[in-house]
């Protein structure tokens, strides 16, 4: 395969990585905590918030480590109704 001079564009890891916080994809991250300062802070359920924010995230990113798209997976898999299933 030849490189024709022009016709060449870095790539950068960043551009194609996922956004990760904590380890967890950022919009599930950003939902638990939301959720966690809610039950915590809304309804003053201090201990309650903290246990749903440290098993949430934990989850999730236990789950980022098998496969960083797994909240993409979900979703599309949920719109498919279970007749197709093999």
């Amino acid at each position: 395969m030849t490189h024709l001079p022009g016709f060449e564009v870095p790539l950068y890891r960043s551009l194609t990585d996922p956004i990760l916080l904590g380890g967890a994809p950022r919009g599930i991250a950003i939902l638990n905590g939301t959720l966690a300062a809610a039950l915590g802070l809304g309804l003053r359920l201090w201990l309650v918030g903290l246990i749903v924010w440290v098993v949430g995230h934990a989850l999730a990113a236990a789950a980022a480590r098998k496969d960083v798209q797994f909240a993409e997976v979900i979703s599309r898999h949920a719109r498919h109704p279970g007749s197709l299933s093999c």
